[in-house]
């Protein structure tokens, strides 16, 4: 959950820090144990995770920021995908570096919606087994 909560806030500073907080309880009561995840671990410390729920959404890839661009985020993703067939996820538009890696691992946008929330669009990214990974 620590990881979650620095890693969430620190990739949308345009959303108040306040929302992701009282979030929390939600994913670590909800989401987490709903979920499949698996962690990368560095000298026995979790440095990222990433958790697919109902064996096709891809809710949570968050890396420590000290560890980004490092592989860590890049071996979570390919683990994902030899063991899924097709996958979906939400992302915030604003999140470029996260639209960035998606899409180099082949996801697609196919929907574009506002989270009243947040006051935030996301896109839904759609991948499937066989689609090709941008180079």
């Amino acid at each position: 959950m620590a990881l979650w909560q620095a890693s969430t806030t620190f990739a949308h500073p345009f959303i108040n820090a306040d929302y992701w907080q009282q979030s929390a309880q939600q994913v670590r009561d909800s989401y987490l144990p709903r979920a499949q995840t698996w962690v990368y671990q560095r000298a026995g410390r979790i440095v990222g995770f990433i958790s697919v729920l109902d064996q096709r959404y891809l809710g949570a890839l968050f890396v420590e920021h000290a560890s980004q661009g490092q592989g860590v985020g890049r071996a979570l993703m390919t683990y994902v995908q030899q063991h899924y067939r097709w996958l979906v996820l939400e992302v915030y538009q604003q999140n470029l570096r996260a639209c960035a890696f998606y899409r180099k691992y082949g996801f697609q946008p196919v929907e574009r919606l506002y989270n009243q929330e947040t006051a935030a669009y996301t896109l839904i990214m759609h991948w499937s087994a066989g689609a090709s990974p941008s180079p």
